[in-house]
């Protein structure tokens, strides 16, 4: 299916992107939305025939568990509402521990990535299979950016995803940024990685903007999209003529204008390729579940990593110390930056002090059952030793208004003390 140029759909540039000339079709993160509540201004685009391609954050199918089953109907749900003609994920883990490995449960609050072993193909491969299955619609996994290695690995990035292609048809969304990325951060070429994968498969494109600082290129989606990567594109599009391209923006939202023009040298890249036709293939037919153990020790390696950067356990074996230490900081200001969103009136009671506030309560506090709970287990850390008086009972407010029913433990009832007294 062709897709154009799309854009993705946040609400803090709804009107913007209904106004936007020359947006064909757009994606909207599907975590974000309620099928049966659709956003108003989503609604119009769908009207006016408009595509829209939910994309999800959450499955986790690089990671060792079996997809999540309300995970899943949940995406198909979202897909069925947008009457989407695909759907996308990520080719990431999000979570680790648990009864695989004895160990607490533990979050990561962004993709982390998956290492490129044998091991790891087959149990993403299962996981993929499962997917499709249980969704409505064709799906496509998304290559992500990473800021770490995996030791000992066994095939290159282009390897993997020819490989995970041919044994399950799966379509790809390939993010030129993240290839970028990678080459700064890993130093991967992005032309030997394009070589390597099936670029036939692709479904879409992403294209964002990020930012380098101390030698690590950071995907920010909130900075303009760079010379360096629109060259990848140039590159990807001198290969094949990709079904669709989408520029990315999360954060820092610049004016309409800048937006348009962003999307015009998208359009400009795209069409000066001229590609040479792909090759076709033929795809694999599922293989078997994965190898016997290849579960238990993706699970083992893959908690080790997560506890390392969010539970500040010792660095597993193979891995950079220092740059484990800039994934670990970047995942704690991404936490800092949703739970500011998830509750706004944090950063408003605390005023500078949010942020240094929250990074102390991370580095012991892993994120374990989502931001909302995040946000109400930072207060109650807060209301212990929060000195000022006025702070705890607009804090003490803020978290009886949000807690709900739970248990009386020793916090809820110093809490309940709190606000009986303000």
């Amino acid at each position: 299916m062709e897709l154009g140029i799309g854009i993705g759909w946040r609400p803090e540039i709804a009107d913007a992107v209904e106004g936007l000339p020359g947006v064909d079709w757009v994606e909207a993160v599907a975590e974000n939305l309620c099928p049966g509540h659709l956003p108003e201004p989503l609604v119009r685009l769908r009207e006016r025939g408009v595509t829209v391609v939910p994309h999800g954050v959450s499955l986790g199918l690089g990671g060792a568990d079996h997809p999540d089953p309300a995970r899943l109907a949940d995406l198909a749900a979202c897909a069925r509402a947008l009457s989407a003609p695909l759907v996308t994920e990520h080719i990431a883990f999000v979570r680790a521990g648990g009864e695989r490995t004895a160990s607490p449960r533990l979050e990561a609050g962004h993709l982390l990535p998956v290492p490129r072993t044998w091991d790891a193909l087959d149990v993403l491969c299962e996981n993929v299979r499962i997917a499709q299955d249980a969704l409505p619609v064709p799906l496509a996994l998304e290559n992500i950016a990473a800021l770490i290695n995996w030791p000992d690995e066994d095939m290159t990035e282009g390897q993997f995803l020819a490989e995970l292609v041919d044994r399950t048809g799966v379509k790809l969304l390939i993010d030129v940024a993240n290839l970028h990325t990678n080459h700064v951060n890993r130093g991967e070429d992005p032309a030997k990685a394009l070589a390597e994968l099936p670029v036939e498969a692709i479904a879409y494109v992403h294209v964002a903007g990020g930012v380098e600082k101390g030698g690590v290129w950071h995907d920010t989606h909130a900075h303009p999209v760079g010379r360096e990567v629109l060259d990848v594109l140039a590159e990807l599009v001198s290969r094949v003529s990709p079904p669709g391209v989408l520029l990315e923006r999360d954060d820092a939202f610049p004016p309409e204008a800048e937006l348009a023009g962003e999307l015009a040298a998208i359009r400009d890249v795209v069409r000066a390729g001229t590609p040479a036709a792909p090759a076709t293939r033929a795809y694999a037919s599922a293989a078997d579940g994965p190898r016997t153990g290849a579960r238990e020790r993706l699970a083992l390696a893959q908690t080790a990593l997560l506890s390392a950067l969010v539970a500040g356990t010792p660095v597993p074996y193979g891995f950079d110390g220092a740059r484990l230490r800039v994934q670990a900081r970047a995942l704690a200001a991404k936490r800092a930056d949703v739970v500011a969103k998830v509750a706004p009136e944090l950063p408003v009671i605390l005023g500078d002090g949010y942020r240094p506030a929250f990074l102390a309560y991370a580095r012991s506090h892993p994120l374990r059952d989502g931001y909302r709970r995040d946000a109400l287990d930072f207060v109650e850390s807060l209301l212990e030793r929060e000195p000022d008086a006025e702070t705890r009972r607009r804090l003490a407010r803020w978290w009886k208004e949000r807690s709900g029913a739970r248990p009386p433990g020793r916090t809820t009832r110093f809490l309940r003390g709190l606000v009986r007294a303000a």
